[in-house]
């Protein structure tokens, strides 16, 4: 299991590795096509031009092609062309002085961070200069001194590889960021046509505050939108000032004291913002700023591979759907879905409208052809709205969403008005419509949404014409044909079962009689099934008051009841099986504790002081088979058995019992150690009742011969004895022995150890070095080393040494026999 485990861990490092060197590799052809593009070279000579520019700007190969393409667009205001790009094809900065190395002058801009690139980094030949760090970067700035944030872009160039989505990108810019700059939080915003923002991306934010800033209407004082619109980062660096000027982000705002916003130059214009979030106040450092300008202009080059949003033309499907749609009375669109590149609809195109159709700033009809929907309607990104129409679009089931309230202008004064939105497919496009709701039709439909929710209906008498009048949930809950009509008041009572009916009778004629309200619970019976019901009712009185109707609502409780007699048979149940857990503990507990005492203190046995620790499990409530025995024999030798039955509980502890005092019998009698064990394997074989056929066990058997100081020793699939000699632990090398219970005729050998003067044995179960998410190897090299650091030679050294070796909770019961040889170790 162990080989396999290696095989399989080799197999997934080998798959991660392809799976970077692809995507690493489709980000190199993406630069070199784009480079490609603009001189129309050879792709050969776009990838040597690609490592040319990388090792003259200090870069990683990765850097140079998200730089390149990022550089598709123009750069930003304060920073220069990057070395290389259309902007700058001689590779020399423009602003440098005479004699200013270009490579340096590049490096200083885009590699973030101040700090000498010194004449190497402008070496382009091979050799030594041409070797890489640990991030892939050409290695011409060892002489540099300390990390000057060169580390940070290599290790974000990789990250970039595997963001497949807007909040991959802020993901991954904020776990790479947040050791270099302190970043606690990090937003990506987008510009809307409309000229507000929206959130496409965010980590170390929860969804509630992302929720709240998702959508940005252009207003002044937000530092994204004016990063955006000057194309300059924004400092906030001191809070009490940035409070007063903006609109600062956080619930609440102090919970970062100082923030930056950086543009991201994409498709011509800086339409995307980078927001770094800090709950440490004070200024970003230069090396910081740089860094933070560079990491913008990878992401320019992720957004521009992967980011950029798709803009099909509506013109065919608006030809052939829009002359519809003008003949559609109410308001009604035809959306088509926008997908990113990860799949998921981030917008609906409008590609045909009725002419009553009308968005927020009064556009109608054909004039709002080819626009998005959310700029249109940008209630549309409701989340119960939006998530109700990629269901219906997804599925094909129709949706319809909760009303909602709407002021329009009719006949030059302004009305409010409910509506409701519905969507259904249409192929692979949505149609949206618009229902307007009358008063009468709202209040309608609220009292039947009432009744249905709450599983009620209402129901009136008059008892004057001794007539009456039930909704239709009414019928539903008494499961009363409506043709029959409704049940007198009077005959009410009768369709409660017989033992209820008298008390629902009473309640009726104390209601008539004295006015008296009444809340009352009451079972029917409707079909096969018994109905828990429940009926409220009052009098109505006229001017003289007298009683004239009676007005009530009976509700539909057999749900509630089901589950709250569900719940206390459950509750009986478990108190029954706890009670029979707990007894069938205690009594394998003190069966166990009968057969298997324990010595308070140290005992010699043939010469040799031994020590004995049990220690049942801490979980659970179930007993183990772990046992020990430690007796001198008749002949002066001592006989050391440490065994474990596989199980808890009785059946476990009476197999224990049965093995442990067999066991010491064979051998007092005469029997050799591989011997007893065979015995003992046959006796578990036919000893198996139908309930535990498939018992097995381990045990160690020793014997100590004292005048030769030699310990005999076999064993059946048993963790092998360890011994300390000289301050230098080991496990003893095991002899062939296979579990009992395994096989009906298994192989047992005895290995023999000559013990020294000062020396120390181990015999222990299983329970002291296995845990559920380690091998069996990592245990035995805990316990090695534990040893090692514990080995006192007085009395009591147990409790310290199980101590550091059992951290946490035991899952399993524990035995350790301690065997120690008088003398002074050689």
């Amino acid at each position: 299991m162990a080989a396999m485990a290696k095989v399989v861990a080799r197999q997934r490092a080998e798959m991660d590795r392809l799976r970077d060197q692809a995507a690493t590799a489709a980000v190199l052809e993406r630069a070199k096509g784009a480079l490609m593009a603009q001189t129309g070279c050879t792709p050969e000579a776009a990838g040597e031009e690609l490592l040319r520019r990388a090792r003259a700007g200090d870069r990683t190969l990765l850097e140079e092609c998200w730089i390149s393409l990022g550089a598709l667009v123009p750069p930003l205001p304060g920073t220069a062309p990057e070395s290389g790009t259309v902007e700058d094809p001689t590779g020399t900065d423009p602003s440098a002085g005479p004699g200013t190395d270009p490579s340096a002058a590049s490096a200083g801009n885009l590699s973030a961070v101040p700090g000498p690139a010194g004449p190497q980094a402008a070496r382009t030949g091979t050799g030594p200069a041409d070797e890489r760090d640990g991030t892939g970067r050409f290695d011409g700035r060892n002489s540099a001194g300390p990390d000057d944030g060169f580390t940070a872009l290599g290790r974000l160039g990789k990250a970039l590889v595997h963001a497949a989505t807007p909040h991959d990108l802020a993901r991954c810019l904020l776990e790479e960021l947040t050791a270099d700059v302190d970043a606690d939080a990090l937003m990506l915003f987008r510009t809307l046509p409309t000229g507000g923002l929206e959130l496409i991306g965010h980590a170390g934010i929860d969804d509630t505050l992302a929720g709240q800033w998702a959508m940005v209407p252009p207003l002044d004082g937000i530092a994204a939108l004016d990063a955006l619109r000057a194309r300059e980062p924004r400092w906030l660096e001191n809070f009490a000032r940035d409070q007063e000027r903006h609109l600062l982000i956080g619930d609440p705002p102090e919970r970062w004291l100082s923030r930056a916003w950086l543009p991201v130059p994409t498709e011509g214009a800086a339409e995307v913002c980078i927001g770094i979030l800090r709950a440490r106040g004070g200024a970003f450092s230069p090396a910081e700023r740089h860094l933070l300008r560079a990491v913008a202009r990878l992401c320019a080059g992720w957004l521009r591979s992967f980011g950029a949003r798709r803009t099909p033309t509506p013109e065919a499907t608006a030809a052939a759907a829009q002359p519809v749609f003008d003949s559609l009375p109410g308001s009604a669109m035809l959306l088509t879905p926008l997908r990113g590149s990860d799949g998921v609809v981030g917008d609906y195109r409008i590609d045909a409208a009725t002419e009553e159709a009308v968005d927020v700033v009064g556009r109608t009809g054909r004039r709002l052809l080819g626009r998005r929907i959310l700029e249109c309607l940008p209630s549309m990104a409701d989340e119960a709205v939006w998530h109700g129409c990629l269901r219906t679009l997804t599925t094909g089931e129709p949706f319809e969403g909760k009303p909602f309230a709407h002021q329009s202008v009719v006949g030059g004064s302004a009305e409010l008005s409910t509506y409701t939105v519905q969507a259904a497919r249409l192929g692979d496009a949505l149609v949206l419509t618009w229902v307007r709701h009358e008063s009468s039709d709202r209040q309608e439909q609220r009292l039947a949404d009432v009744q249905r929710l709450g599983k009620l209906g209402w129901a009136n008498w008059n008892l004057v014409t001794d007539e009456g009048s039930w909704s239709s949930q009414t019928f539903l809950v008494i499961g009363r044909d409506p043709a029959l009509g409704p049940v007198r008041l009077a005959d009410l009572p009768q369709l409660a079962v017989p033992e209820d009916a008298p008390a629902f009778t009473r309640a009726v004629e104390q209601l008539v009689r004295t006015g008296r309200q009444f809340d009352l619970p009451f079972r029917i019976r409707c079909g096969n099934e018994v109905r828990h019901l429940r009926m409220v009712a009052e009098v109505a009185r006229d001017s003289e008051n007298q009683p004239v109707e009676v007005h009530g609502f009976v509700q539909d409780l057999t749900a509630q009841r089901s589950a709250e007699l569900a719940l206390v048979e459950s509750e009986r149940a478990i108190l029954t099986q706890d009670g029979v857990l707990h007894a069938e503990r205690a009594l394998a507990a003190r069966l166990q504790h009968a057969l298997l005492p324990l010595p308070t203190r140290p005992v010699v046995l043939a010469g040799l002081r031994v020590e004995v620790a049990y220690l049942p499990a801490q979980s659970g409530i179930h007993v183990g088979g772990d046992w020990f025995s430690a007796i001198e024999l008749p002949d002066g030798e001592a006989l050391f058995v440490v065994g474990d039955v596989a199980g808890h509980g009785i059946d476990a502890v009476a197999t224990m019992a049965q093995l442990r005092f067999t066991a010491k019998g064979m051998v007092i009698t005469g029997s050799s150690l591989t011997g007893a064990l065979a015995r003992l394997n046959t006796l578990l074989l036919h000893s198996r009742g139908s309930h535990d056929a498939h018992a097995t066990a381990t045990m160690v058997l020793a014997r100590y011969v004292p005048d030769e100081r030699c310990l005999v020793w076999a064993q059946a699939g048993h963790p092998p004895p360890l011994l300390v000699r000289g301050g230098e632990v080991r496990y003893l090398e095991r002899p062939v022995g296979m579990l009992l219970g395994a096989c009906a005729a298994p192989d047992f050998v005895e290995a023999r150890c000559v013990l020294e003067p000062g020396d120390r044995v181990l015999l222990y179960t299983d329970g002291l070095v296995e845990r559920p998410s380690e091998g069996l190897d990592h245990g035995l090299d805990r316990l090695a080393a534990a040893v090692a650091a514990h080995d006192s030679r007085g009395p009591g050294s147990l409790l310290p040494l199980l101590t550091a070796v059992l951290e946490g909770e035991r899952r399993d019961d524990v035995c350790v026999v301690d065997i120690r040889v008088p003398g002074t170790p050689r």
